[in-house]
C-alpha cells in the first residue's frame, strides 16, 4: 500500500525564539521547538506516513548570527544572511533527527526549477528515494543565496504548495504563529473552509514582518494551489502542543481547507 505523504511547512516566526521581555522574535533558532518538531515528525513516520519538511529560518538564523535586528532590504545582504544561517538551520535538524535514527536531507529549490520538467522530475525522484529507500526526512528550502524573485516577493508557503503538488501529497500542513484563519467579524478561527473564494481572500491582506514575508495572505494562496490539486490543507499554530500529531489524529486544529472533490487524493 502506498504511504500517504504529508508536507509540513514551518515559518521563521514559529522557528524563532521570542525576546524575554516581549513577544517579538529575535531570529535565533529555538532549539527546544525544533527538538519537539522533529520528534513529532518521527512519530508520524512510525505511523507509516512519509513526511517532507519545508522549512524557513535561514535568513533569520543568519541575522541572529551577524547581530542584525531588522531584516535587510538589500538583496545581497539577504543572501548573505541566508548563506550564514542555512548551515546553522540544517545542523539543528540533523542533530535532532539523528536522535531518532533519521537523517535530515537538505534540498534547495528555486522557482526556475519548477519551470523545468526535467529538473523537477529529478527533484521528485530524489525526494521519493530519500523517503522510501533511506528513511530520511527531506528538508526543503528556497535557495535564497542565488534566488532573487523568491526573496523579494514570496515566501516558503508557495514553495510548500508546489512541493505538495508535485509529490502527490495527501495533506499540506502550514505551521504559523496564529491559530488559523480568523473571521474578522466574530474574531474566531474558522474551522473549515470548503472553497477559497473572493470572500475568503478579502479576509487577509499581504504583509511583511521583521523576519519573514507573506503573512496569512500567502498562506491562503498556497492553500488554493493545494486544494485545487486535490490536497487538503491545514493552517495551524505551530506552537500548539503536539500540533502535527493532533492534526493527523483528528484534523480538529486550526483551519482545514478542503480539497476539490474532483481531484481529491485517496
Amino acid at each position: 500500500m502506498k504511504k500517504k505523504i504529508i508536507v509540513v511547512k514551518v515559518g521563521t516566526a514559529v522557528l524563532s525564539m521570542a525576546k524575554s521581555s516581549s513577544k517579538l522574535k529575535t531570529g535565533k533558532l529555538d532549539s527546544a521547538f525544533i527538538k519537539s518538531l522533529t520528534e513529532q515528525i518521527c512519530r508520524l513516520k512510525k505511523l507509516k506516513l512519509n513526511v517532507i519538511l519545508v522549512s524557513s529560518g535561514a535568513i533569520g538564523a543568519g541575522m541572529e548570527a551577524i547581530g542584525l535586528l531588522n531584516r535587510p532590504q538589500n538583496l545581497n545582504r539577504l543572501q548573505a544572511c541566508a548563506a550564514i544561517g542555512q548551515g546553522k538551520l540544517m545542523k539543528l535538524y540533523e542533530e535532532n533527527f539523528r536522535l531518532h535514527g533519521k537523517h535530515a536531507a537538505q534540498i534547495l529549490l528555486t522557482r526556475e526549477d519548477f519551470a523545468s520538467r526535467r529538473r523537477i522530475d529529478m527533484a521528485k525522484h530524489t525526494i521519493m528515494s530519500l523517503l522510501n529507500d533511506f528513511n530520511a526526512v527531506p528538508v526543503i528550502n528556497e535557495n535564497d543565496t542565488i534566488a532573487t524573485e523568491e526573496i523579494k516577493f514570496s515566501d516558503n508557503d508557495m514553495l510548500s504548495a508546489l512541493v505538495a503538488r508535485f509529490v502527490g501529497a495527501h495533506t499540506l500542513i502550514i505551521l504559523t504563529d496564529v491559530d488559523g484563519l480568523y473571521d474578522p467579524k466574530s474574531k474566531k478561527v474558522i474551522p473549515v473552509v470548503r472553497s477559497i473564494n473572493k470572500k475568503i481572500e478579502k479576509m487577509v491582506e499581504p504583509c511583511n514582518s521583521m523576519l519573514g514575508k507573506g503573512g496569512m495572505f500567502s498562506k491562503i494562496q498556497a492553500a488554493k494551489i493545494a486544494t485545487r490539486a486535490g490536497i487538503e490543507c491545514v493552517i495551524a499554530n505551530g506552537r500548539a502542543g503536539n500540533v502535527l500529531l493532533k492534526i493527523e489524529k483528528s484534523g480538529k486544529l486550526g483551519t482545514m481547507f478542503l480539497p476539490a472533490l474532483k481531484n481529491k487524493r485517496r
